[in-house]
């Protein structure tokens, strides 16, 4: 019911209320992978991967749907022309992937991923979209072009911060660690966000992140 009251959201922006696809897109971005590291901080990956599957069952259904989905339309960027498909679901199989990956290799600290890759690297598209005028290409799949932005990634980096250093706080680091090391960890997923293959970054700022974390905790 979470994912479907933030698909819900983010196809009425999209459709009703005529918001960008940069904006509804990372706006669900922001809930599920928020939602993610809530349920591994208080109940582990079990939790985790039930909550995944739901939604990524909706994200498929939205994909096979099209244009006839409002939910759809939110995440389908222009940008992506001819494939829109392809980059939901190529994002879609990555975060997984550096879910599972971040709790194998990094334990608890797949949380600060999580965290990182949900509100940190959402934040760097809308504010690209809007602000964005130092713009960089970075590589991509299929054809399609993509670039960045300097205002992106300082808003990545800013964002990735703060919220590090919420959930290095969760975790019990004391603050004083906690603001140095939310620091390296934000620069470790800007840093590797940046360079990212269009597509590809879900699964590279989570493992940077978490690895980040889990090396500064060693």
């Amino acid at each position: 019911m979470y994912g479907i009251g933030a698909a819900w959201l983010a196809g009425w922006l999209r459709v009703t209320r005529r918001w960008r696809v940069g904006y509804t897109r990372k706006l669900f971005h922001f809930f599920i992978f928020t939602a993610a590291g809530v349920l591994q901080l208080r109940w582990g990956l079990p939790v985790v991967v039930v909550f995944g599957t739901a939604i990524s069952l909706l994200v498929l259904w939205a994909v096979y749907k099209g244009p006839k989905s409002s939910f759809y339309l939110a995440m389908a960027r222009p940008s992506d022309a001819p494939q829109e498909r392809l980059f939901i679901l190529i994002p879609l199989a990555t975060t997984a992937v550096g879910g599972v990956l971040a709790n194998l290799f990094f334990g608890p600290w797949a949380a600060i991923g999580y965290l990182v890759g949900g509100w940190g690297d959402a934040i760097g598209e809308p504010v690209g979209s809007r602000w964005g005028k130092h713009r960089y290409k970075v590589p991509s799949m299929a054809g399609v072009a993509a670039t960045r932005s300097l205002e992106g990634s300082a808003a990545v980096f800013a964002v990735s911060a703060l919220v590090a250093f919420w959930g290095l706080l969760a975790q019990g680091t004391t603050p004083a660690d906690a603001f140095t090391w939310a620091l390296l960890i934000a620069l470790a997923a800007t840093s590797v966000e940046a360079v990212s293959t269009h597509g590809l970054d879900n699964l590279t700022i989570q493992l940077a992140a978490a690895g980040m974390a889990y090396w500064l905790a060693a």
